[in-house]
């Protein structure tokens, strides 16, 4: 229901300051190449892209700051280029969440607010990502991942802190934050609002041209809409795989490592005895001997234990060593010694009196070198393999650290070298519709589009048997496609738009026939051209709200807002069309005093209030501190990070 009140009344949620304060810890350790941010064609680190109150923000933090972003935004979307990312505005949006965090972080200062170093070490230590293998935090795990981000313990630090600033100034400022009884009461009667109408589609498709644009025409087109042909980041990986059968037979266990193995686990093939037992445990040595005189009787110890109040509990197969753990020697002792389906004599341990009754023994003979070879060879086998592709493994990962070549190393193994097609960072074949990435190269796919070219690397496939080579043999950046090699897709698209333009001036025609007093199925009967007939809409904004699950399509969401007895028109998304939406009636329906959408609607609008209580706070604390832009600097990072310079 929240998602229909945000849709429907456009209450603004702060996105900006969530993705700035919430979202900086992770975009920060998403990061993997913010070492590499300091100088950008010409533009130095240190340059100013603005100047929030007394602090510069450089350029070196705004191109860390979108790389990180969009490193983030490859979780979801692994074909998400840099480029395309300037290309959509996000750059901009990555200036604003940052001024907007400096901002806060100057006002918190100015008024006297602290982050202090225990309270940042306390969050430090929180985080999952610092822990060690015991759960704790380890500063060696620290280290290591601030190492493998390129990041410093200073720029951690700085933006913990930057964080517990805005939880101290913006959560005060949201919390509890309610809306009115009586204003919620009209959100809720909203939805139960009803209203009446039509809606009638005008497709590009069927006011498109037919023929072909001029050159000129088309080339036009394509330069104006570049961005929207913009090609992900295909790679090229060779890889080889190479396992146990690259080693040698030196893994074969001899006749001594046999014998030694042997030796060493006598114990283990002597003859042994393991019962099955039925136990109760009895407080005092009096009660014990009248159960066992009851079980003497014929009685079963399951029926004597229920009667006197007791529970049995099945042990074993088990051995005399492991029952004298859980009980005592004198126990274990008159266990062992008693017989086969008997009951045991009474002994004590230290939770009290036993009373046991031995339901099976079982004996094994000693075992011979002889009888025990097979299994000790295999155990023994088993053990120099790992040992020996460890170290197999260690040894070419040395030799790739020290530089050699793919196929020298392929060649030093016996491995074969394959070759993919262009991959994009999803893992699918570029151009190809239902191809995806050979799936041996899935533990690596992620890194290798990451990697520089003709840097092999070593993953493990399956951990302690196979294991993978792989190196980038190319790498095409992510770039507008040449209209050459995609002139029919320029053409359809420009076929599209030029049919949204005639589309618009036929949605323009049936406003017109509309004001003259036409109904919309008439007024969209006159066009020339074949279009899908005109859909009648008749309910009300809860039922709405149930048909789309929150998501209201466009024309819906304007006929919602609309008065009585107009129409307007609507571009359809991706410039497919265009739709006239006519609005006859209006209709209220009765809400009780007491009905329950009334008090959902004032929980969630309450939340949407507290947002925009934080989001206001913030603005006006930008606005207080002051911030100025630098444009050209900004402009010199967006050419960097497009590819432009």
């Amino acid at each position: 229901m929240i998602h229909f009140f945000r849709r429907f009344f456009q209450s603004k949620v702060g996105l900006g300051i969530t993705f700035a304060f919430l979202a900086l810890i992770a975009f920060a350790f998403a990061s993997s190449d913010v070492a590499n941010t300091g100088t950008f064609g010409g533009v130095a680190g240190g340059n100013r892209v603005a100047v929030v109150g007394d602090t510069k923000i450089g350029t070196a933090d705004l191109s860390r700051a979108a790389t990180s972003a969009v490193n983030q935004m490859r979780q979801e979307n692994p074909t998400m280029s840099i480029q395309a990312f300037v290309q959509q505005g996000g750059l901009e949006e990555v200036l604003d969440s940052l001024i907007n965090r400096t901002a806060i972080r100057e006002y918190a200062q100015k008024y006297g607010l602290r982050a202090g170093a225990n309270l940042i070490n306390s969050e430090i230590i929180g985080i999952p990502a610092f822990r060690g293998p015991d759960g704790n935090f380890s500063q060696t795990a620290y280290q290591n991942a601030l190492a493998q981000q390129g990041l410093s313990d200073a720029v951690v630090r700085e933006d913990i802190a930057s964080s517990l600033y805005a939880q101290q100034l913006l959560v005060p400022a949201s919390y509890a934050a309610t809306m009115p009884e009586p204003m919620a009461r009209r959100y809720a009667a909203l939805l139960r609002e009803r209203r009446q109408g039509a809606i009638a589609t005008l497709p590009s498709a069927a006011y498109a041209p037919k023929g072909d644009p001029t050159a000129a025409q088309l080339q036009a087109f394509y330069q104006s809409n570049r961005s929207d042909f913009i090609r992900p980041e295909r790679r090229v990986i060779r890889y080889a795989t190479f396992g146990t059968d690259a080693l040698d037979g030196s893994i074969e266990p001899t006749d001594n490592e046999i014998a030694a193995r042997y030796e060493r686990d006598k114990a283990q093939y002597a003859a042994s005895e393991t019962r099955t037992l039925t136990q109760i445990i009895v407080p005092t040595e009096a009660g014990a001997n009248a159960l066992r005189q009851q079980l003497a009787g014929g009685g079963s110890i399951d029926q004597v234990a229920r009667s006197a109040g007791f529970s049995t509990a099945q042990i074993g197969p088990i051995g005399k060593a492991a029952y004298q753990q859980q009980s005592s020697k004198p126990v274990a002792d008159a266990v062992f010694g008693a017989a086969g389906g008997s009951v045991a004599p009474i002994a004590r341990s230290g939770l009290g009196y036993h009373v046991v009754k031995v339901d099976s023994v079982a004996r094994t003979g000693q075992r011979s070198l002889a009888d025990a070879r097979s299994e000790i060879a295999e155990s023994v086998r088993a053990e120099k393999r790992r040992a020996a592709i460890s170290d197999l493994s260690a040894r070419v990962e040395e030799e790739i650290d020290q530089g050699i070549a793919l196929s020298d190393m392929a060649k030093q193994l016996g491995a074969k070298i394959e070759t993919t097609r262009p991959l994009t960072g999803d893992g699918r074949v570029y151009g190809a519709t239902d191809e995806t990435a050979p799936e041996i190269l899935a533990p690596a796919l992620g890194t290798a589009f990451q990697m520089q070219e003709g840097e092999p690397q070593l993953a493990e496939v399956v951990p302690g048997q196979t294991f993978l080579i792989y190196e980038v043999s190319e790498i095409t950046e992510s770039a507008a496609a040449p209209l050459a090699e995609i002139r029919e897709q320029v053409v359809n698209r420009w076929r599209t738009k030029e049919g949204s333009t005639r589309a618009r001036a036929a949605a323009d025609r049936v406003l017109a026939r509309l004001r003259e007093g036409k109904t919309l199925a008439a007024a969209v009967a006159e066009e020339k051209v074949t279009v899908p007939g005109v859909d009648r809409v008749d309910f009300n904004r809860e039922q709405l709200t149930q048909m789309f699950q929150g998501r209201v399509p466009s024309p819906l969401a304007l006929m919602f807002s609309m008065a009585q007895g107009t129409a307007k028109k609507l571009q359809a998304p991706g410039a497919n069309g265009w739709f006239v939406v006519d609005l006859d009636k209006i209709s209220a329906e009765p809400l009780a005093t007491d009905d329950p959408l009334i008090a959902r609607a004032r929980a969630e609008l309450s939340q949407a209030v507290g947002a925009e209580y934080a989001e206001q706070l913030g603005i006006a604390m930008r606005k207080e501190i002051g911030a100025e832009r630098n444009a050209d600097a900004i402009e010199a990072v967006r050419k960097q990070l497009a590819g432009e310079s």
